[in-house]
């Protein structure tokens, strides 16, 4: 009973945190939809004397004007509002320039879910003005931005992890879209699948999304009434031989797509390498915007009346190809000059006009089959956006419920798919990645995966055999079997040959020079009787935390029934070596492991670099000092190498233990440390992958590796195993 209240309350608080992010959407929805309905009626309808129609789901808040229609102001227009919206960008929230769902994509895979708390009121207010000054956006990226940024907002207050705050992001993100679109589920949903530019679904963030979604459009339809965007008859499917001219409509939609993502981020490539003030940027892609709304006003501010009147069959073939493409280049100089709005509602109007068009000659050339042309334009929305989003399934929900039409989702599910597959090397999101294992919210999630399907007994045979101390062995004896030995670790028994204690060369370096005690004291004097050890059926998992615990290179291994014997000592590069012979396997078995046929599991450790991970504060020693002054701060030190430098702070070479313990410490002249160091040294930079740097240290069994700079060859620090393996499993768990 206590396990079932206890269950019940964490899911009444965390469904209070997405019921509480979807309010916020709903009413950021709400304040932008009436700031957009203000600025049409200011500044396109009072001054200009245009007033766009809106689609059948929505009405002009505001009475027309009666204010003449005149060209030239509608030609200076975007430009003004470029002119503001990028100072307003510029000056206080750069990253609120463009599209503002591929900002949030890029805050949910590289910046732990975090959104600046300006962000979304910068964006509002920025993408307001852009589009009601006549240029071409979308609403659905800056109501992103307000529910992400909230979503993050309440993830850091409430001091979550960051993968709590990432599914809030998500969450904010898609009730956002969901509510101001009318579209709910497919706002869940796409929140969910545009994240990834291969077919698959963020499952973390499904039910959050949905949540939030349902919350936030419930209250946007509230103040602004329920129904769809836009209304369309019942349209039906009535002959598979109506699939030959979808393919057709797909090729059209597909090539669009391309021209579409290629002019948009020529247009952005070309503004960032003007040699001008960035604000000035938008105000540039605002006039050219307003030269072509100077012929062709349809192009102008959302164009949703547009895509409307398309459905409805009002519009000539002519018109619909000239909207098309008029909307992809005021879109990529409105946008993709700086300026701030979303890309969604332009590509519902560039795939809704094509599919109009190709749904009318198709109509003209064979009026028995193609009866309906406004069925092309419900399923060129969908079959565009998928072109350009890598997220066909949402996009099918997203064009039914926004037209409430569902009969043809039998073509959109063949044009959707189709266009994906044709065209998914483009892509107008490009901070999406392949899939959850090229994300940083994902790192470390698959090298768990795989260490933790291994277990200590394949490795048995792997296990190094050791000299055994006896516990009663006195301190002289011990120090020649440490000379003679290359153990690192040495396991102390006892008469019966059971495990007592252990011992490592770090234990014994305070003492190991002291003649005096040589036969006062023994080995089990000097030995840890606290031992960390592992067993044949614990996982490597478990395994590399033990090593990380204590900063261990090897365990002993004892039996699962009896911690007192001794099978031998796990090497902790032989679980290294063993992990990337098993992704090995994975690789060439077609995603399987040999012996377990289990699911790819793709390497991916972490994306964190040297300069993450490395000790700044490293003991060097200088080459010209002798071995004697320096004695007593190698043995106090904690580290068993020490990197060698010359007078300028130059890499010369490596000192280690083995190098100086078995000099003597009354020997005449003593040797400089140039004369013992190894000059052969395997170095990193600061800028090296961390797996990269592991991958040096075990191949060459090192304890530690020098970090330098690679132009002057000075030591910048030093990284141990311990410092990288901290660093990966501090990784994992976010």
């Amino acid at each position: 009973m206590i396990l079932n209240s206890n269950h019940i309350s964490l899911a009444s608080r965390w469904a209070t945190y997405y019921i509480l992010i979807g309010l916020v959407a709903g009413m950021g929805s709400i304040i932008f939809q009436y700031l957009c309905q203000f600025g049409v009626h200011v500044f396109l309808d009072q001054m200009a004397g245009y007033l766009p129609p809106p689609p059948a789901g929505e009405e002009h808040l505001f009475p027309p004007s009666g204010t003449p229609f005149n060209r030239w102001i509608l030609l200076i227009l975007p430009a003004l509002g470029g002119l503001v919206s990028g100072w307003l960008v510029y000056t206080f929230a750069p990253e609120a320039e463009g599209h503002g769902t591929d900002a949030a994509i890029e805050a949910y895979h590289k910046k732990g879910g975090f959104i600046r708390g300006r962000i979304p009121f910068i964006k509002t207010i920025a993408s307001a003005i852009t589009i009601t000054t006549g240029g071409s956006g979308g609403r659905e990226g800056p109501i992103a931005q307000i529910g992400a940024g909230f979503g993050s907002f309440l993830g850091r207050v409430l001091h979550l992890s960051e993968r709590d705050r990432r599914i809030m992001l998500a969450a904010g993100m898609g009730a956002g879209i969901g509510s101001i679109f009318r579209a709910p589920l497919a706002g869940a949903l796409f929140a969910s699948e545009v994240l990834y530019s291969d077919p698959q679904f963020e499952a973390d963030v499904l039910i959050p999304c949905g949540i939030s979604s349902v919350v936030a459009y419930c209250l946007f339809c509230v103040v602004f009434g329920g129904g769809s965007l836009f209304s369309a008859q019942d349209f039906v499917f009535q002959t598979p031989l109506e699939l030959g001219p979808y393919v057709i409509l797909t090729l059209v939609l597909v090539a669009g797509g391309i021209c579409y993502v290629k002019c948009f981020y020529g247009v952005h490539d070309l503004a960032k390498s003007l040699n001008i003030p960035n604000f000035l940027k938008p105000a540039l892609g605002g006039l050219c915007t307003g030269v072509i709304g100077f012929f062709l006003p349809q192009t102008l501010a959302f164009g949703y009346g547009y895509a409307q009147m398309a459905i409805d069959n009002q519009l000539p073939v002519l018109l619909l190809f000239g909207i098309a493409f008029g909307k992809i280049l005021t879109t990529s100089f409105s946008i993709g000059s700086g300026g701030s709005g979303g890309v969604f509602g332009p590509s519902v109007v560039i795939g809704g006009t094509l599919g109009g068009a190709v749904g009318r000659i198709f109509h003209a050339l064979i009026p028995g089959m193609v009866i309906q042309p406004g069925a092309y334009v419900i399923v060129g929305m969908a079959g565009f956006f998928s072109a350009i989003s890598n997220a066909p399934i949402s996009t099918i929900l997203f064009v039914s419920e926004m037209t409430n039409s569902y009969h043809l989702l039998l073509p959109s599910l063949l044009v959707c798919t189709l266009s994906y597959i044709l065209a998914r090397k483009w892509t107008i999101y490009v901070q999406q990645v392949k899939s959850p294992v090229d994300s940083d919210a994902h790192r470390g999630d698959f090298f768990v995966d795989v260490l933790s399907e291994i277990k200590v007994r394949e490795l048995l045979p792997h296990l190094r055999k050791v000299n055994l101390i006896p516990e009663h062995m006195p301190f002289s004896r011990v120090r020649r079997v440490f000379s003679d030995s290359q153990q690192q670790y040495f396991p102390v028994v006892d008469k019966n040959q059971r495990l007592t204690g252990i011992f490592s060369i770090n234990d014994i370096r305070g003492i190991l020079f002291d003649q005096e005690i040589g036969d006062v004291v023994v080995a089990r004097d000097v030995a840890n009787s606290q031992i960390i050890v592992t067993r044949p059926s614990e996982d490597l998992n478990e395994v590399l935390k033990k090593f990380t615990m204590k900063n261990l290179n090897q365990l002993p291994v004892v039996q699962d029934d009896d911690p007192g014997v001794l099978l031998g000592m796990l090497d902790r590069r032989e679980v290294i070596e063993f992990y990337n012979q098993r992704i090995q396997e994975v690789r060439t078995n077609g995603g399987k492991s040999q012996d377990r046929g289990t699911e790819p599991l793709p390497p991916r450790m972490t994306d964190a670099q040297v300069k993450d991970a490395f000790t700044k504060d490293a003991m060097c020693i200088r080459e010209d000092e002798n071995l004697n002054d320096v004695r007593d701060t190698l043995s106090q030190s904690r580290f068993r190498s020490f990197p060698v430098v010359d007078q300028k702070g130059r890499l010369t070479g490596i000192l280690s233990l083995s190098d100086y313990e078995n000099i003597p410490a009354d020997v005449q002249p003593a040797p400089t440390i140039r004369k013992i160091s190894t000059s052969d040294v395997v170095t990193v930079t600061e800028a090296e992958p961390l797996f990269s740097a592991l991958g040096k240290i075990s191949s060459g069994d090192f304890a530690i590796l020098p970090v330098i700079d690679p132009k002057e060859r000075t030591v910048l620090g030093i990284i141990s195993r311990s410092d990288i393996l901290r660093t990966l499993h501090r990784s994992m768990k976010k």
